[in-house]
């Protein structure tokens, strides 16, 4: 075997291996924002278990308020549908624009329910409904924070692939759709966690 069947098969053997490292780092990429997003689905969830206990708190105060407390279970509900859709496929633009969309219809329905409760001092005063209260806005938060790691995820795994010479094999590889961030309609509203004041 001569010196240049040596070095043409070393070239070819180098061009294999960083092939594959190309792929194994668009897999990689992938699945970290697949589980940046199932951070998210795991703080959304605990958010909307907690909707119903605070409905539930409000509604022996609030009774001739149904209108408002309905509002507030059927946004609720909505937003566990797009985050369902959601999870069905992270990243995916349309399921990201319905996750925000139904989670902006809960946040005004939110809104709506703490316009309403300021006017009941002792529903202010309960402990149960100030217990509930902190739980939601710390969910608040960690929801934000979970959000933020996935769109990070989403950019890097984006940029990657857009990237030379990624971009040569990624289509092949399955990776020929860019990932879409989940942006909600009011982000400075939702980082800053609704306030549910009493």
């Amino acid at each position: 075997m001569s010196i240049s069947s040596i070095v043409t098969l070393a070239l070819i053997a180098a061009l294999v291996f960083y092939i594959i490292s190309i792929y194994n780092q668009l897999v990689t990429l992938r699945n970290r924002f697949q589980n940046a997003f199932a951070q998210i689905e795991v703080q959304l969830k605990r958010r909307y278990d907690l909707i119903p206990n605070l409905v539930e708190t409000a509604k022996a105060y609030l009774a001739h308020e149904r209108d408002t407390l309905e509002a507030v279970i059927a946004a609720r509900n909505g937003a566990v549908s797009g985050l369902q859709a959601a999870a069905a496929q992270p990243g995916d633009a349309q399921s990201m624009a319905k996750l925000a969309g139904a989670e902006g219809l809960l946040n005004n329905a939110m809104g709506r329910l703490n316009v309403t409760m300021e006017a009941y001092p002792d529903l202010k005063a309960s402990a149960n409904m100030q217990q509930l209260t902190e739980e939601l806005s710390s969910t608040e938060n960690k929801v934000a924070f979970a959000r933020q790691a996935f769109n990070d995820a989403v950019m890097e795994y984006n940029t990657s692939k857009q990237s030379f010479p990624a971009v040569l094999f990624a289509a092949s590889f399955g990776h020929s759709k860019d990932a879409s961030p989940l942006e909600f309609a009011d982000s400075a509203a939702i980082q800053a966690a609704p306030k549910v004041s009493f």
